[in-house]
């Protein structure tokens, strides 16, 4: 069991499942960097050759699609919300203030390295958690169940009519030809995506900007899901989870069931899209609504069995904890990689490598947060992105 909390102290267990979280992003955030988006979601649509690109595609679907992204942002509310606690000068204002700044690295981030970036949505998301602060840990709970219905009831909307049309065996319809572009296989699509992922730095910090307006209709319809995940995280903390208070049983029986909730619900859909031959119409809203509440659960059992076998005194333990402490340096710095492995700009293999390789790819800055960042933490303590942030946020606020 991890040691329990103490006021000024850091839990090494808590820093460790923050760099788990990290560790884990990348095994989903390689395939954007180095596949054209629709595969992201898709194999069918890019990147799938041989039968270890689709084993990849079903580990990646079942245990690290979305899981990791929920608990870092299960994570992201816990850490807000120990801030928050802690009061000091108006630590409301401090906390708005780190949001518009973690919002400006965001834009940066999205502009020049990563499409797929998650500290805006973060950010925008993070401006409600000052109202769910003074909740119970059953009433936070209560609060994610409900944003992750009202997310589940928004996405079937949204997908709704493409799902129809495809029942009803209806081609050409501007809902079907949504999901071709953005979840299917057109040659064409794939074609003009692909020019795209090798456009020079130049020519992406012009798209991208100009689509920032565009983008955050994007960012405005995850804003339920990543605050359900906020909630959740908050909810755990109260709750003494998160702060290592719970017994090894009670944190292998919470994971226990959780997984068991989870793992035959995601199997099931994915055995649908195999079935089904992955249709776009399908593809969307089974990887980005009706899998939701499993993987959120699925999240939840990944930070049961951090919490029960984590101990402070472990090898894994230290290193992910460094890495941890560095979360949102390591965040970035792995697009930095990711980027010169894949763009124009650097060794420009974007679209060139199978779903496999481009996965085995992520072991590099995998590898390099966990080995510079015990280094990191040993001599300096606080990340050079973190220090910025927090000196930034200071002045703003």
């Amino acid at each position: 069991m991890a040691t329990p909390a103490h006021p000024g102290k850091r839990i090494p267990a808590l820093d460790a499942l923050r760099g788990l979280a990290v560790v884990g992003i990348v095994g989903m955030n390689v395939h954007a960097f180095a596949l054209p988006a629709p595969a992201y979601y898709n194999p069918l649509s890019y990147g799938a050759t041989g039968p270890w690109d689709y084993w990849v595609w079903l580990a990646s679907f079942v245990f690290i699609e979305d899981k990791f992204r929920t608990l870092f942002a299960m994570l992201f509310g816990t850490g807000c919300l120990i801030l928050l606690e802690k009061g000091g000068a108006r630590p409301w204002r401090a906390h708005y203030a780190r949001m518009i700044v973690l919002f400006a690295f965001g834009l940066l981030h999205a502009t020049l390295l990563a499409s797929n970036d998650v500290l805006r949505a973060y950010a925008l998301a993070g401006l409600a958690l000052p109202l769910l602060a003074g909740l119970s840990a059953r009433a936070l709970l209560a609060v994610a169940l409900g944003l992750v219905t009202m997310h589940f009831g928004l996405g079937l909307t949204a997908f709704g009519s493409a799902m129809v049309d495809l029942h009803m065996q209806r081609w050409g319809t501007d809902a079907m030809l949504f999901a071709e572009r953005n979840f299917g296989s057109d040659p064409a699509a794939i074609a003009a995506l692909i020019e795209q992922g090798r456009e020079g730095l130049a020519d992406r910090i012009v798209r991208r900007s100009l689509g920032i307006p565009a983008q955050l209709t994007t960012l405005l319809a995850s804003l339920p899901l990543n605050l359900a995940a906020m909630a959740l995280g908050m909810g755990l903390w109260k709750a003494g989870m998160l702060k290592g208070e719970w017994r090894t049983f009670r944190l292998q029986r919470l994971a226990g069931l959780s997984a068991l909730a989870a793992l035959p619900v995601l199997l099931v859909l994915a055995g649908w899209l195999v079935q089904t031959g992955f249709p776009a119409a399908l593809v969307g809203p089974v990887a980005l609504v009706l899998s939701a509440p499993f993987d959120m659960l699925l999240g939840v059992s990944y930070a049961a069995l951090a919490m029960a076998f984590f101990v402070p005194e472990g090898r894994i333990t230290r290193a992910l904890a460094a890495t941890g402490r560095l979360s949102l340096t390591n965040y970035l710095m792995t697009s930095v990689i990711l980027s010169a492995i894949f763009a124009s700009w650097g060794l420009g293999l974007f679209g060139t490598l199978t779903r496999s390789q481009a996965f085995a790819i992520g072991l590099v800055p995998v590898a390099a947060m966990l080995l510079w960042s015990p280094w990191w933490v040993a001599r300096f303590g606080q990340g050079p992105f973190e220090r910025l942030w927090r000196a930034a946020a200071r002045r703003l606020a």
